[in-house]
């Protein structure tokens, strides 16, 4: 398992969800657009905080990977 592959798939993820909900939010000007603006504020804060956790995933992942080559040179 490549833990920066699955990283970088959590950092989509994220990006897609805050995306939408981007959208989401920009609609909630239309006259027939019932948003949950409290709901919105929540899931962008999470998919921030999802893609905040997989960049540290992957500056683990690659410092363990520097500190192993390091102990075999």
């Amino acid at each position: 398992m490549n833990p920066i592959a699955t990283a970088q798939y959590g950092m989509l993820a994220a990006t897609r969800r805050f995306e939408a909900s981007a959208q989401r939010t920009a609609q909630a000007g239309s006259p027939n657009a019932s948003i949950d603006m409290v709901s919105e504020t929540v899931e962008q804060i999470q998919a921030k905080s999802a893609y905040s956790a997989n960049i540290s995933v992957i500056r683990t992942a690659d410092q363990m990977t520097r500190d192993a080559l390091n102990m075999i040179v």
